[in-house]
């Protein structure tokens, strides 16, 4: 890194956290601190949401993604819009009428302490790895492309959360993640029209959409039943759709984001606007990943993103057969680059299907897909437990090797910034979960002081957990899938005991709970044995609840009737 993308970094990340401390010093009481006194406009509801969600995994992975599989995951996100109107005119009149502080107080006016507790232990318990993993997330890439020590990566994004969530709660994480959005998406704007400029100057945007399409990666859309296929029309539809409702409607890190509004409609409109701009914004964030492929079908890629990875077998007794899968590779380069150009000739006379040129590019991308696989095979020969996905890598990659001096350094704080939004409303929640449904529901009347007091250090507690979560985590698969898997596979229970406390009065305090802890092993042992795609995991668990609850509420009343 040069000294001007240090200077970016670190005058960047130092703002954020100087100006979100001295702003929010100080809380004079629990509604203060945890819902920012009901003060916070429309506008930085929504914007506090999208932060939320917008974690580093997903300017990470994304890219990643779509560089490898093309646009098709955007159908994740298809639900997300439906989900946002049915939170925004059911859950939220209901929670703001009820003025808790977090949602799982509601469990308790609805059906009895157990389920509150419940439901706020499987939020602590999933939002706990969660928020480990968006700090270990960019720390483990920004390790391996920079060389920098992991652990110190972890402890030093952890503390950079800490200091002003700590200091200002609520306030402080919506004051500063107005702050991390705009470093974010301007970052993202200036790194794709950057890549725009780096494409063969024949070759306009349209045609470049062209390319990527006669490479498989426009394929948005698949509208195929088969349920374990992960992203389709109807996954996303249905699974992205509950997973939403509940990760939206349920996870105190969202709904906490929501209640500081200053009334039930500035809620709703900061909801609703997260429902316009999410599906546009992750759309563009995959087109990003997409122009870096065109980008590397004129320009020589590597065989494998992460250079541990490649250190590692060059050091080894494989090292010849690595190489020789490089030499390889770096013919196909070639050719690709001769294909792409000549195909670039026939898109300036409007002949956008030429089969023989279309056969060409699929033939080389199959044969550079052989070789990838070849070389993780070889990867994974030398120690059997190295992960040889690579896709959290590609998109930094690019950044680290092409982008100008200055604009690294923008990029690194987009990232770092993107960490600590996320970061920071996850271990706020769990403070609140923790100083409200547990701490406070035990110990009974005390000053406010107390509690502002209790949540800062609970604050401090869950964020020395995620810090510890983050220095053992092991990168698995894909890191934006991992936490939405983390999510499925604990949301869908959850959903389902507020949907039949909002709709099904019928049912009692028992019944959901025995139904919410029988929903949950099965949706366990359903992901164990690995016969649908986690995104169903919301929908079957959501439904599992539901049944399970109305059978016990139905055997419960025929027994006391006998």
């Amino acid at each position: 890194m040069e000294s001007l993308d240090w200077i970016v970094l670190s005058c960047t990340l130092l703002f954020i956290v100087v100006y979100g401390a001295m702003k929010t010093k100080g809380s004079a009481n629990v509604k203060d601190y945890l819902l920012d006194n009901n003060e916070t406009p429309w506008f930085t509801v929504g914007i506090s949401v999208m932060a939320t969600q917008a974690s580093a995994i997903t300017f990470l992975s994304t890219p990643g993604q779509a560089y490898h599989d093309g646009m098709g995951f955007v159908q994740f996100y298809f639900g997300l819009p439906l989900a946002m109107i049915v939170i925004a005119y059911t859950f939220i009149p209901i929670y703001h009428k009820l003025k808790v502080y977090t949602a799982y107080e509601y469990l308790e006016q609805r059906f009895d302490v157990k389920t509150r507790s419940l439901a706020a232990i499987l939020f602590l318990i999933q939002r706990g790895l969660g928020t480990g993993l968006t700090i270990y997330a960019p720390s483990i890439i920004l390790s391996a492309l920079l060389g920098w020590n992991l652990t110190m990566l972890n402890i030093v994004i952890g503390i950079l959360v800490i200091v002003y969530t700590v200091t200002g709660g609520t306030k402080a994480v919506n004051v500063t993640q107005k702050q991390q959005m705009f470093v974010i998406m301007s970052g993202m704007f200036i790194t794709f029209f950057t890549i725009l400029s780096y494409l063969p100057e024949d070759l306009d945007f349209s045609n470049a959409l062209h390319i990527a399409g006669a490479n498989g990666k426009m394929n948005i859309l698949d509208f195929s039943y088969n349920p374990e296929t992960r992203y389709t029309f109807w996954s996303g539809i249905t699974g992205g759709f509950f997973l939403m409702l509940s990760y939206f409607g349920t996870d105190q890190s969202q709904v906490g984001r929501y209640l500081s509004g200053k009334s039930i409609k500035e809620s709703q409109m900061g909801l609703i606007m997260n429902g316009i701009l999410k599906v546009p914004m992750q759309f563009f964030i995959l087109l990003t990943g997409v122009l870096v492929f065109v980008f590397f079908q004129f320009n020589d890629t590597p065989l494998h993103f992460n250079p541990n990875n490649v250190n590692r077998v060059k050091a080894s007794d494989k090292k010849e057969i690595y190489e020789d899968l490089e030499h390889k590779l770096a013919e196909i380069n070639v050719d690709k680059k001769v294909v792409n150009q000549i195909y670039i000739e026939q898109l300036k006379h409007n002949d956008y299907d030429n089969p023989t040129l279309r056969k060409q590019m699929v033939a080389l991308a199959d044969k550079e897909k052989g070789l990838r696989e070849s070389a993780k095979d070889v990867i994974a020969s030398i120690d059997g437990s190295t992960e040889t996905n690579d896709k959290d890598y590609v998109f930094l990659y690019f950044i680290l090797h092409y982008l100008p001096k200055g604009l690294l350094g923008l990029l690194l704080a987009v990232i770092f910034s993107a960490a600590m939004s996320s970061s920071a409303s996850g271990l706020n929640s769990l403070a609140a979960t923790t100083a409200i449904d547990i701490y406070k529901r035990n110990v009974g009347d005390k000053s406010d002081k107390h509690y502002v007091y209790a949540t800062q250090y609970f604050t401090l507690f869950w964020g020395l957990v995620a810090i510890g979560f983050a220095c053992i985590g092991t990168l698995f698969e894909n890191l934006i899938q991992l936490v939405n898997i983390i999510g499925s596979i604990f949301y869908g229970t959850v959903l389902g005991i507020f949907l039949v406390g909002f709709y099904i009065k019928y049912v009692k305090g028992k019944a959901i709970f025995i139904g919410a802890c029988l929903s949950q092993l099965t949706i366990f042992y359903i992901y164990y044995i690995d016969v649908v795609s986690f995104l169903w995991l919301n929908f079957i668990g959501a439904v599992l609840t539901v049944l399970l609850s109305l059978f016990f509420q139905f055997m419960y009343n025929k027994k006391s009737r006998v």
